[in-house]
C-alpha cells in the first residue's frame, strides 16, 4: 500500500496553467533583456556620435527610407550638397573632403539604424506574444506605454538635431540633448526593471522601508547628475579646466556667474556647466556612502548585492570621469583615445542609472511595482 496522495489532491487544474504561465514570463523577461542591451548599445553609439561631431551630418529625418545610405556618388554628392548648406559646415567643417563628410555621415546614420532596430526588435515580438497570449492582461497597457516612448524618443532626436541646422549654431542645443539622453536611459531602466519583474517571482523579496527612501534619493540625485553630464556634452564643456582637484588652478570658476541674467551661466557657460557637473559628483560620492551603509543593514540579500554593486559603480565611474576630464586635455575629440574615454564614461553612466534603478525595485514593496503580475 502506497502514501500517494489522490490525484484530486494535487490541484493541477491550478498549477499548470500558471506554469505555463510563467514560463511565458520567462520568454517576454529574456525579451526585455535583449531591449535593455540594444538601448544601451544605443546611448554608447550616440555618445561616439556626439563626440565625434556627426549628430549634424544628415539634415533630413526621413524615418523609413532613411534606412537605406547612399549607394552611389550621385546620392553621396546631394547628402554632402545638403550638408554644405548648415552652419557647422560653413563655420567650422568648411573645405571638409566628401571622404571626411562620409566618416561623420556613417556614425549618424549607424545611430539612426540601430533606433529603427530597437524599434522593429520591441514591436515584432510584442504583437507576436500579444497574439499567442503570452502576456499577463497587466502588461500589455505597460509594453504599449514603453513602445509609445520609444517612438516619442525617434522624433526627441529630430527634435534635437533640428536645432543645430539653422542660425549659427554648430551644435544642437543643450537641453534638447539631455531630453534625448535621458528618456534613452529611463526607457533602458524601465525594460530592465519590468525584465526583472517577470523573471524574478514578487515574493522573492520584501523590501526594506528603511532603505527605499535612501535609494529613491539616490536615483533622483543620479538622474540630476545625469542631465548634468547631457550639458557638459552638448556645451563640449568637458573641453576646458581639464586640471583636476583644481578648477582652472584654483577650486573653483572666476568666471561663475559671469553672464546674465545669471540662469545663463546654468545652460551656456562651460565654465559652470563643467563646474556643477564636478560638485554633482562629489555629491553623489558621498550620497553612495550614506546609502551602502543603510543597504548593509538590510535582511535582504539581493539589497544588499545590488547595494554593494552601485558603490564600486559610483567609484569606478568618478575615477573613469577624472580620467575623461583630464584625458580631453591631451587627446581632445574626436582623438580616438578622447572619444574612447567619453563613450566609455556615458555608457557606465547608463549602467550606473539602471543599476541604481534595479537597487531601489530591491527596496521597493512588490505592490507599488509598475507591473501586477499576480493572478
Amino acid at each position: 500500500m502506497t502514501n500517494a496522495l489522490p490525484v484530486s489532491n494535487l490541484r493541477r487544474d491550478v498549477t499548470l496553467p500558471e506554469q505555463r504561465q510563467r514560463l511565458y514570463d520567462v520568454r517576454v523577461g529574456t525579451w526585455l533583456l535583449f531591449i535593455a542591451f540594444l538601448v544601451l548599445c544605443m546611448v554608447i553609439v550616440g555618445g561616439a556620435t556626439r563626440l565625434t561631431d556627426s549628430g549634424l551630418s544628415i539634415t533630413h529625418w526621413s524615418p523609413i527610407h532613411g534606412a537605406i545610405p547612399p549607394l552611389n556618388a550621385e546620392q553621396w554628392a546631394q547628402e554632402f550638397a545638403l550638408y554644405r548648406q548648415i552652419p557647422e559646415y560653413q563655420l567650422q567643417n568648411k573645405g571638409m573632403s566628401l571622404g571626411e563628410f562620409q566618416f561623420i555621415f556613417w556614425w549618424e546614420w549607424a545611430h539612426r539604424l540601430l533606433g529603427r532596430v530597437v524599434g522593429l526588435a520591441f514591436a515584432i515580438p510584442l504583437i507576436v506574444f500579444a497574439v499567442m497570449r503570452h502576456l499577463r492582461p497587466s502588461m500589455t497597457p505597460w509594453l504599449i506605454g514603453m513602445f509609445a516612448l520609444g517612438g516619442l524618443q525617434g522624433f526627441i532626436g529630430w527634435w534635437m538635431v533640428s536645432s543645430g541646422l539653422s542660425g549659427d549654431r554648430l551644435d544642437v542645443a543643450a537641453y534638447r540633448l539631455a531630453t534625448h539622453l535621458s528618456l534613452a536611459i529611463l526607457l533602458m531602466s524601465l525594460a530592465l526593471w519590468t525584465a526583472l519583474d517577470l523573471l524574478t517571482p514578487k515574493q522573492a523579496h520584501q523590501g526594506d522601508a528603511k532603505v527605499a527612501p535612501w535609494a529613491i534619493g539616490f536615483v533622483i540625485f543620479l538622474a540630476v547628475q545625469i542631465v548634468l553630464g547631457a550639458f557638459v556634452a552638448g556645451t563640449d564643456a568637458g573641453l576646458v579646466n581639464n586640471d583636476w582637484p583644481t578648477f582652472a588652478g584654483g577650486l573653483y570658476p572666476k568666471d561663475y556667474a559671469a553672464l546674465s541674467p545669471i540662469w545663463r551661466n546654468f545652460v551656456e557657460n562651460t565654465s559652470t556647466i563643467q563646474f556643477n557637473h564636478r560638485l554633482g559628483a562629489y555629491g553623489i560620492g558621498i550620497f553612495m556612502v550614506l546609502v551602502w551603509l543603510q543597504t548593509r543593514k538590510s535582511s535582504q540579500r539581493d539589497i544588499v548585492l545590488w547595494g554593494h554593486a552601485v558603490a564600486i559603480l559610483v567609484a569606478c565611474q568618478m575615477l573613469l570621469g577624472i580620467s575623461t576630464l583630464i584625458g580631453f586635455g591631451r587627446w581632445a575629440p574626436p582623438q580616438i583615445e578622447g572619444v574612447l574615454l567619453g563613450v566609455a564614461h556615458q555608457g557606465l553612466g547608463a549602467i550606473l542609472f539602471a543599476s541604481a534603478m534595479m537597487l531601489m525595485r530591491a527596496s521597493l514593496k512588490p505592490k507599488v511595482h509598475p507591473l501586477k503580475l499576480a493572478v
